[in-house]
């Protein structure tokens, strides 16, 4: 993990990036690394219960979740699209491809984080994201440069995908399974960075009651204790 270099995170939603790069992110900032987070939409479309959160603030709400969360973690390169979040199955607007391929050749990331294919969970605005930041990796990322896509381990989704079952997160085919043996790095935090993670997660409270009351504290800490990448591609000499 310490050879990441400057980072570039593009994400979907607020709370996508801590759920699955908030301690990597934690690590190199720590580590003197710059480090870019893109988010696609400010998620107000992600009312967990409108009466307490009403989907006309929605956005505001989560906005300021968003930025006290990459406040804990020591991220203050950040930069939404401010497109519109609209339901689970809705793509995103093609205009957001251009912008990132605009932030993705100003920042010259050595590595960029972002979903698989997948979207990790199936969901449509996510699979837009992760085509956008592939397309424009392709495009405009430096020779040597990496595209890491966010999965998971069997032994994770072994342990913890039937426990998450009742949340109702993960469309058919999803979330994606690597073997450790395949992944960019080794996929644990250790202590120190999934205590900042857990309190980046804590930031965001319009989203984070169900998992709190499914897993409890202790559940959390080991349920996040992973953040798994697969190389997506690599770009070579010349390129």
């Amino acid at each position: 993990m310490d050879s990441l270099g400057t980072i570039l995170g593009v994400w979907a939603h607020p709370d996508d990036e801590t759920y699955l790069s908030a301690g990597i992110m934690a690590r190199a900032v720590r580590a003197g690394s710059r480090v870019v987070c893109i988010t696609a939409t400010r998620g107000e479309g992600g009312s967990p219960d409108e009466a307490r959160w009403p989907p006309a603030t929605m956005g505001e709400v989560r906005t300021r979740e968003l930025l006290r969360s990459l406040a804990v973690l020591g991220v203050t390169e950040h930069v939404f699209l401010d497109l519109p979040d609209i339901d689970m199955d809705t793509p995103l607007p093609e205009a957001g491809a251009p912008r990132v391929t605009e932030i993705m050749a100003e920042v010259e990331p050595d590595t960029v984080l972002t979903f698989g294919p997948d979207g990790m969970t199936g969901h449509a605005a996510h699979q837009s994201v992760s085509r956008w930041a592939t397309e424009a990796f392709e495009a405009v990322a430096h020779p040597g440069a990496r595209l890491l896509y966010a999965t998971n381990t069997p032994e994770w989704a072994a342990e913890w995908l039937p426990r998450l079952a009742p949340l109702d997160l993960f469309r058919p085919g999803t979330p994606p399974v690597t073997p450790r043996r395949d992944l960019a790095f080794e996929p644990g935090l250790g202590d120190e960075l999934l205590d900042l993670k857990l309190a980046a997660f804590n930031a965001h409270e319009s989203q984070i009651e169900g998992l709190v009351s499914l897993f409890g504290s202790d559940g959390l800490r080991a349920a996040f204790d992973e953040e798994a990448y697969r190389v997506g591609a690599t770009k070579g000499p010349g390129r």
